[in-house]
């Protein structure tokens, strides 16, 4: 991987608190009272199979609030934002039952995730935007795609 790693201005990762007992656990995700919290556009759950990746994308105006309520996600982000402080940065984020956080993408940041583990991954979204099927915000590159260096293979460290 040719991109330097580290942290991205405006991503966020607030961990998610537990609560657990003998009937199973409640897990707030998302309140309008967080100091995060920007406004509700809409919220969907994508189910996704071991290995599959879903990259790469990025919002002009949306910001998005990721979950993973089961199973396990490497997030990808990629700031390609010329004007920031980070531009050129990757960030990855492992979301999921081994990690209960919620990520916070800001607008104009290229990211994606890769299911990993030998289970399919629930992954929620609460986009500060609803989805408008006519001027859809959303542009893709290839998950390969040569203008960001990441490579989604495991990394051995």
């Amino acid at each position: 991987m040719n991109g330097r790693k580290g942290k991205i201005e405006g991503v966020l990762i607030q961990p998610l608190k537990v609560n657990s007992d003998e009937r199973g656990f409640l897990m707030e995700i998302l309140r309008s009272d967080d100091p995060w919290f920007q406004k509700f556009g809409q919220a969907y759950i994508s189910l996704n199979y071991p290995g599959v990746i879903r990259a790469w994308h990025w919002h002009e105006k949306q910001t998005d609030f990721w979950v993973v309520a089961r199973g396990m996600v490497k997030a990808v982000m990629y700031d390609r934002r010329p004007d920031s402080p980070t531009f050129g940065t990757l960030q990855e984020v492992f979301l999921g039952d081994h990690h209960r956080v919620l990520l916070t993408i800001p607008p104009e940041v290229a990211h994606g995730y890769k299911t990993i583990g030998t289970e399919a991954s629930l992954l929620i979204n609460f986009p500060t935007e609803p989805y408008n099927r006519s001027q859809p915000d959303e542009l893709r590159l290839p998950y390969d795609a040569p203008e960001i260096p990441y490579d989604w293979d495991i990394e051995f460290r």
